[in-house]
């Protein structure tokens, strides 16, 4: 018989605590009256020199953006006509594009700034607040016991646990696996994919010797999506370790990596959170290798300057990161939103409210990113990110509302804003480009008035300054595209030989700007299009992305971008035809939208992603010197066989004693009598007459599969259970390259009942 899929239950009780009244109003007051939550400091310096630099940070974000705003009003035309409506009209409007304008010139400050303070803080070696510098100790406490937990759910088998055994290896291989012990939490509604995670998770366990350290547990209730996933493996094994790794399951990490974040935490008991910088590796498809290549270039620069001037008080992403399990229990357990509507209830993207609220009990949340090995992958096109930036979208958008939550820190209540104002500030892009069409048009329309003055000697001449126009579009790009500039100067001092010399990394910057800048529009209407949703309500779909290099067809962009390129074409000829001489300020817009479709299918495409990379284009140092974690991941997904389906549960007595291993026992006479009713069924009609539901119910049921599988051995069953079976044991080799146990007694056996 196999052993447990999972070790004994330590039940802790956990519950969260409500909101209570969340709005500005009620934060005020609170406020006024002292009535809110004093947050307890976080030791040492750093909380002086957070507020000296926020405040820095503010100061260098709103002066510029008041400035470029003051610009663009001196640039807009003071015509003045003989109808009033149309005047007014124009004013509210020119009124409406300044406070847009305003907006969204602090939104790029902001980033323009962090960017140049990550780059400063790069240059001369570190930020002296980093808390990688805290003391670490050589040895790691015996009472320091790590879970590392990969939360699962409907995801691609082969690629899961390569990478979790490529970690479990680099932490053997660094002395330190008596610290750590592994937990696949799936949340995974099919059950041929259910059946294929336990058969490879045996076969893993089985190959690392790992019976006592590797554990798998699928969930039947699934509520509160990955969240509620950490929260049942919190309420049953939480109590019995100190910290918890969670990982995606694109996750990869080095046991240095890993060790090091244990040490780290030993070392500041006032950490609640340590977050790595993970690096985005493992993808061939162009669109992934540039994201790849500006993670590796640009991402140091942004992640260095939001430390600088966020400190303890950090970003959390959801995964890659170690957090302290006691005080997650207590303080991180989320509660549904109060009220009603499409931002209410089940909280969507819980790691930046578990920060803030690890924060708010008193605990720091730090971004390690000086900290090496720590990997992930990327979407391989531009149709899965944006599929991603959708659930992100509406999850940012819920999260808002804690802006003014009680007890919540400054800092966090800005990453609250900011994470909206990252989807947000694709409608206001759009309606100020809606708004400066307009205005061009009416402009264009109206006869305008040179003498609005009684007895006026000299006419109201239009003015018109294009040097000015000029030098605010100068000011935006260098805005845009200095950062990148910078960061590609940082890399290439460092080594540029590790991305394809001096010349191609150069190129490859160029060419990687270009395509950004003609995929803005495209993200700006899906962003547009993703709030809108979120605000009316209109239902999302939550599936995991794609796990490995997938093209995009020609049909399917046409669906996507279709629209796209129509509302492209129609600007484009609506202002060739009423102002011909602004075409040139915005043919780099309208020609993101009118190339969107081939850009999209171009860049989906696995074979132009290699030829970039033959030609040595977009290459990062993990493709010049792989780290030896991303080499094995590649390997073992590659190496694996086929996976066996719900069906071999019953047919297969190896799989069905591995599937059972994980099942639940129930006693309930009434849960008998439905049991052997749903069991004739499906042994009668086959496994394709149960529904998705049905099947996982039997699958979780050890007495149903018990049932099944002793039915298979002496009763005729359905034909369409061998065929189901067969075709997913015709592999020859066992998972990850050990060589298969002959089945010629399976086999044997299933001929006599068939």
């Amino acid at each position: 018989m196999a052993p447990p899929a999972a070790p004994p239950i330590v039940r802790t009780p956990m519950a969260p605590q409500p909101w209570g009244r969340i709005g500005p109003v009620s934060w005020m007051l609170r406020r006024l009256f002292g009535l809110d939550r004093r947050l307890p400091d976080i030791k040492g310096p750093a909380q002086g020199a957070g507020r000296r630099r926020r405040f820095v940070l503010l100061t260098l974000s709103l002066l510029p953006a008041l400035y470029a705003t003051y610009v663009l009003n001196g640039l807009l035309p003071q015509v003045v006509t003989t109808n009033e409506t149309v005047d007014l009209a124009i004013a509210w409007g020119e009124t409406a594009l300044l406070v847009v304008f305003a907006l969204l010139t602090c939104w790029l400050a902001a980033g323009f700034w962090t960017a140049i303070l990550g780059f400063f803080v790069l240059a001369i070696g570190g930020d002296r607040q980093l808390i990688s510098r805290s003391t670490k100790a050589d040895v790691i406490p015996a009472g320091a016991r790590t879970a590392i937990v990969m939360p699962i759910c409907n995801e691609d088998v082969r690629r899961v646990f390569a990478g979790l055994r490529a970690t479990y290896e680099s932490v053997m291989r660094s002395n330190a696996l008596e610290h750590f012990d592994f937990f696949v939490l799936s949340d995974t509604a099919n059950a041929d994919v259910c059946v294929a995670e336990l058969d490879a998770w045996n076969a893993l366990r089985e190959e690392l010797g790992a019976e006592s350290r590797l554990f798998y547990r699928h969930r039947r209730r699934r509520v509160k999506r990955k969240s509620g996933n950490i929260d049942d493996f919190c309420r049953r094994w939480g109590a019995k370790y100190r910290y918890m790794v969670v990982l995606d399951a694109d996750s990869v990490m080095t046991g240095e990596c890993l060790t090091t974040l244990v040490r780290l935490m030993e070392a500041r008991p006032d950490a609640g959170i340590i977050q790595t910088a993970p690096r985005a590796v493992g993808r061939d498809t162009l669109h992934a290798r540039m994201q790849q290549f500006a993670n590796q270039v640009y991402g140091p620069v942004f992640t260095a300057g939001l430390h600088y001037w966020q400190l303890g008080e950090s970003h959390y992403w959801g995964h890659n990161a170690i957090i302290r399990l006691e005080p997650f229990m207590k303080h991180c357990v989320l509660a549904p939103l109060p009220g009603r509507g499409s931002l209410a209830g089940e909280i969507l993207s819980h790691d930046f409210v578990e920060a803030a609220l690890m924060r708010r009990a008193g605990y720091g949340v730090w971004i390690a990113y000086d900290l090496d090995g720590s990997f992930e992958e990327t979407p391989p096109n531009l149709i899965d990110e944006v599929k991603r930036d959708r659930r992100w979208c509406h999850g940012n958008l819920m999260n808002a509302r804690l802006m003014f939550a009680r007890g919540m820190h400054p800092v966090h209540r800005w990453v609250f804003l900011t994470g909206a104002l990252a989807y947000l500030s694709a409608p206001l892009w759009l309606g100020f480009l809606a708004l400066s069409t307009w205005l061009l048009l009416a402009h264009a329309n109206a006869e305008p008035q040179y003498f609005v003055m009684p007895h006026q000697l000299f006419p109201l001449w239009p003015s018109w300054r294009p040097e000015h126009a000029w030098a605010l579009l100068a000011a935006v790009a260098s805005v845009l595209f200095i950062p990148k500039i910078l960061a590609a100067l940082l890399a290439a001092v460092r080594s540029a030989s590790s991305y394809g010399g001096a010349f191609r990394l150069t190129l490859s910057v160029l060419l990687e700007m270009l395509m950004s800048a003609l995929l803005a529009p495209v993200r700006m209407l899906f962003h547009t299009q993703f709030v809108a949703a979120a605000l009316l309500g209109w239902s999302i779909q939550w599936k995991s992305p794609a796990r490995a290099d997938k093209s995009t067809s020609i049909r399917q962009a046409l669906r996507r971008h279709g629209l796209q390129t129509a509302i492209g074409i129609a600007w484009m000829a609506l202002v060739a035809w009423k102002a011909p001489n602004v075409l040139p300020w915005i043919a780099l817009v309208a020609a993101g939208l009118l190339l969107s479709i081939p850009v999209s299918v171009l860049t989906s495409s696995a074979k132009f992603g290699l030829l970039m990379r033959k030609a040595k284009l977009f290459m990062t140092p993990d493709e010049i010197r792989p780290p030896r974690e991303v080499i094995a991941t590649a390997q073992y997904a590659r190496s694996a066989r086929a996976l066996p389906r719900f069906a071999d549960a019953v047919i297969d007595p190896e799989v069905h004693a591995v599937v059972r291993s994980a099942a639940y026992r129930s006693r309930s006479a009434l849960a008998a009598a439905a049991r052997a009713q749903r069991v004739d069924r499906a042994m009668q009609s086959g496994p394709n007459a149960l529904s998705a539901a049905e099947r996982v119910a039997l699958m979780h049921d050890a007495a149903a599969l018990d049932l099944m599988h002793q039915t298979a051995r002496v009763a005729p069953i359905h034909a369409s259970w061998y065929a189901s079976a067969a075709s997913a044991r015709r592999a020859t080799i066992r998972v990850f390259g050990r060589p298969a146990k002959t089945r010629r007694a399976t086999v044997a056996t299933m001929a006599r009942v068939r």
